[in-house]
């Protein structure tokens, strides 16, 4: 599944380039295309066929309870469909590269069933306070089974 970390630029369209280890994942397994969306201060990029799954997910559940209501309203309504274009690029609405905070770089990250996209500053801020965390959490992880 998908793992590394790339750093590409966002072009003056807001196109950013899938790294080729994605896109060997996304030909080999799934299609050439992304369901994007928004949630923790970056992008979430799914191959369609996860995305259906988590959409079976949420369908399943009582539509009444807020807990789904609200993932509906954020998550799902942000979604959109993003295919790779000739060169491996896909296009990012300007209303996700804006909650992302995508200027000129972003950092694409390997999350084994999804990619998240983010700004180069927030990535570096994210990633060193996870890597602090990490050690606290060994214990935990160890529950697990990792």
């Amino acid at each position: 599944m998908f793992k590394g970390q790339f750093i590409h630029g966002v072009d003056a369209k807001g196109r950013v380039a899938i790294p080729a280890k994605f896109r060997e994942i996304l030909n080999t397994h799934f299609d050439e295309r992304l369901i994007v969306t928004h949630y923790d201060q970056c992008l979430w990029a799914y191959p369609v066929p996860v995305w259906q799954e988590f959409e079976k997910k949420i369908t399943s559940l009582p539509q009444f309870l807020e807990e789904v209501k609200t993932l509906q309203r954020v998550f799902v309504s942000a979604a959109a469909e993003c295919p790779l274009d000739k060169q491996g690029r896909i296009l990012l609405p300007p209303t996700l590269r804006e909650y992302a905070g995508l200027n000129s770089e972003a950092v694409l990250v390997g999350m084994t069933q999804r990619i998240e996209i983010w700004s180069k500053s927030r990535w570096k801020r994210v990633f060193d306070d996870s890597q602090k965390k990490l050690e606290s959490m060994q214990e935990k992880l160890a529950e697990l089974g990792l």
